[in-house]
């Protein structure tokens, strides 16, 4: 699935990119401005007097992808999460059971005893006796 999630992701890239670029290229109503600077008139020559058409065409054709494209990417991240959760919350299986070793097992490990540090004697406090 990430497979897929990463090939939507390069295609929306490259469609924004597309987008971007045609929106500049075409020529504001006023002939001036970015279209012009980004080969706006070049592309006259190119499609002719069809260039307002050509490119307001492909503006529509790449805007429909897009929204296409980020939709699915977005129900594509959905689904990969609902499922990915599901994976997580459930217990390991055991395939096989486990099988016990031929070698002797090791002795347990016994540690020294602690002593209490040598301590002295509190002194008792001496009772007299009166007769």
């Amino acid at each position: 699935m990430s497979l897929v999630i990463g090939i939507l992701t390069f295609v929306l890239i490259a469609t924004s990119l597309f987008l971007v670029l045609v929106v500049l290229m075409q020529r504001a109503k006023t002939d001036g401005g970015m279209g012009s600077a980004m080969g706006g008139g070049s592309m006259e020559s190119t499609f002719g007097a069809e260039t307002g058409n050509v490119l307001s065409g492909a503006t529509i054709k790449a805007a429909i992808v897009f929204f296409v494209v980020s939709f699915t990417l977005y129900l594509a991240h959905i689904y990969q999460a609902k499922h990915h959760d599901s994976l997580d919350t459930k217990l390991p299986t055991i395939v096989a059971p486990a099988t016990t070793s031929s070698f002797p097992s090791p002795a347990p490990v016994t540690a020294a005893p602690v002593t209490a540090p040598a301590t002295q004697p509190t002194p008792q406090p001496v009772e007299s006796k009166k007769p």
